[in-house]
């Protein structure tokens, strides 16, 4: 693996190990979703998005596939970031926080869906937002490398 991946900076990471573990279960929760695009029959589309297929199915499922593809990328990603390179954290919740902004603006203001149903995802998103603002905050406070140091 040492081959593959370059050595660990999780030493030289200063912010809140919370933060960290968090941007662990946040890249979970990019994999379940883009498995589900990835692997149900409908993407979600039909079952969990309540999206009318009548109209060009095989091309919604296209793209839900698309997306649950660059969700496990996304994940998986993230995943590395949290539990080996941990000094990418603040970086990548900083990318999450201008995601999940664009998702909720183009969900709730820019597309909002005719029907008036929105997706979970639209919620999710909503609801991310300041939990991602948090530790992103987390992640920024320098925490003392060494406290035995500065008792003196």
């Amino acid at each position: 693996m040492s081959a593959f991946l370059p050595p660990s900076t999780n030493e030289q990471y200063r912010g809140s190990r919370y933060a960290a573990w968090f941007l662990a279960l946040y890249g979970v929760l990019w994999i379940v979703p883009g498995m589900i695009h990835s692997f149900l029959p409908d993407g979600g589309a039909g079952t969990i998005a309540g999206l009318d297929l009548s109209h060009n199915p095989t091309m919604i499922f296209g793209l839900f596939a698309w997306a649950g593809a660059t969700q496990i990328a996304h994940g998986l990603v993230t995943l590395v970031v949290a539990l080996r390179y941990r000094t990418l954290v603040p970086l990548f919740l900083l990318v999450s926080l201008f995601e999940r902004l664009l998702l909720s603006v183009s969900g709730w203001v820019t597309h909002v869906p005719v029907s008036g149903h929105h997706p979970p995802e639209h919620y999710g998103s909503l609801a991310a937002l300041p939990i991602i603002l948090l530790f992103f905050w987390l992640a920024q406070r320098q925490s003392d490398p060494n406290p035995s140091e500065t008792m003196a």
